[in-house]
C-alpha cells in the first residue's frame, strides 16, 4: 500500500497498472551510410527506368499503330492549326514550376517550424524534405507520361485533323469501298506521325497530375485555419486550370473529347497514387511515447494517461 503524508493510502483490490512504451531501434539498427547511398542510387534508377517508355516514344523509336479511315468521317476532317493555346514547352515548364515552388515553400515552412530527425546521409534537412516530395513528385510525371505515349503508340488513334496532317490523294482512293487501309500521305512525315496520336491526351494529363498533386500537398501542410475557405480556393483554381488545359486540346482539334477525359482521368489516379502510397506527406512520423495506461481488472474503467 503506498504512502502519502505519513498515512497508508488504500488501492482498489484488483486493480493492475501496465505502463507500456514503444522501444525505438537503436543505432545499431540503423542502416549504415553504404547502405543508405545505395538506397538513393535505387531511387535514382527507378526513376530513370519509369521515363524510358516515355523518352523511346519521344526519340522516334517506336511509331503509332496505323489505320485507315473512312472517307466521310467528319470526325478527322477538321483544319489543322499551327499555334496551340498551350504548348508543350508552357504546360511542362509551368506544371513543374508552380509545384516545385509550392512543394519548396511548404517544406521549409514544415521543417522549420515542425522539425524532427533524420538519419539520411544529407544532414540538412530541408534537403531531406524536398528530395523527399520533389522526387515523388517526378517519379510520378515519368510514370504518367510513360503511361500516356505507350498509349499513344498501341492504339494510334487519329487527331481529329488528321486528314489536314496527312493530306491523302483522294483522287486514288475508292471511297465507295468503306473503310480505307491503303492510301498514301503527301504530306509531312513528321505531322502525319503525330497526326495518330489522339488517345489519349498528354496535356490533360500531366496538368491534371500535377494541379491534383499540388491539390493533395495543399490538403496536407497547408494547415491553417485563419481563414476556411481560402485552401478550397486555391484548390478549385488548381483544379479549374487542368480543366481549361485539356479543354483547350478539344478547342485546338487536337484531341477527341473521350481523349481528354480519359487524359485527365488517369493523371488524376496517378496523383492520388504518388501523394498517398509514393510520398510522405500524409504520413506522419512516430514520436517516442507511452501507449495509454491499461488498467486490468476492471471493466467499469476507461481512463487513459500519457507519459
Amino acid at each position: 500500500m503506498p504512502e502519502a503524508g505519513g498515512q497508508l493510502l488504500p488501492r482498489p483490490e484488483g486493480e493492475v497498472r501496465l505502463m507500456v512504451c514503444r522501444v525505438h531501434p537503436g543505432p545499431s539498427a540503423r542502416p549504415g551510410a553504404a547502405l543508405r547511398k545505395t538506397l538513393v542510387a535505387l531511387d535514382v534508377v527507378c526513376l530513370l527506368a519509369a521515363s524510358m517508355p516515355f523518352f523511346l516514344c519521344e526519340v522516334g523509336l517506336v511509331s503509332p499503330v496505323r489505320h485507315g479511315f473512312f472517307c466521310n468521317d467528319s470526325s478527322i476532317s477538321y483544319p489543322l492549326l499551327h499555334t496551340e493555346t498551350i504548348s508543350d514547352s508552357v504546360l511542362i515548364s509551368v506544371g513543374i514550376l508552380i509545384t516545385s515552388l509550392a512543394v519548396t515553400l511548404g517544406e521549409s515552412y514544415h521543417v522549420h517550424y515542425f522539425p524532427h530527425s533524420s538519419h539520411s546521409i544529407v544532414r540538412n534537412p530541408y534537403v531531406v524534405a524536398l528530395y523527399k516530395e520533389i522526387g515523388a513528385f517526378l517519379f510520378g510525371c515519368t510514370v504518367g507520361q510513360s503511361l500516356t505515349n505507350m498509349a499513344k503508340m498501341s492504339v494510334g488513334r487519329l487527331r481529329p485533323h488528321f486528314l489536314a496532317a496527312c493530306r491523302p490523294n483522294f483522287t486514288h482512293l475508292n471511297c465507295s469501298a468503306g473503310y480505307i487501309e491503303d492510301y498514301h500521305c503527301t504530306g509531312s512525315p513528321s505531322a502525319e506521325k503525330e497526326a495518330r496520336k489522339s488517345f489519349y491526351s498528354g496535356h490533360a494529363s500531366f496538368a491534371m497530375y500535377s494541379m491534383m498533386y499540388l491539390v493533395f500537398y495543399l490538403q496536407a501542410r497547408f494547415t491553417w485555419r485563419g481563414a476556411r475557405l481560402l485552401r478550397p480556393l486555391v484548390q478549385f483554381v488548381l483544379l479549374m486550370l487542368a480543366l481549361y488545359t485539356g479543354l483547350t486540346r478539344i478547342s485546338d482539334y487536337r484531341h477527341h473529347p473521350s481523349d481528354v477525359a480519359v487524359g485527365l482521368l488517369q493523371g488524376a489516379l496517378v496523383a492520388y497514387w504518388v501523394a498517398f502510397r509514393v510520398s510522405s506527406m500524409f504520413h506522419h512520423k512516430d514520436r517516442p511515447r507511452c501507449l495509454p495506461t491499461t488498467i486490468l481488472d476492471s471493466p467499469s474503467s476507461d481512463g487513459h494517461t500519457d507519459c
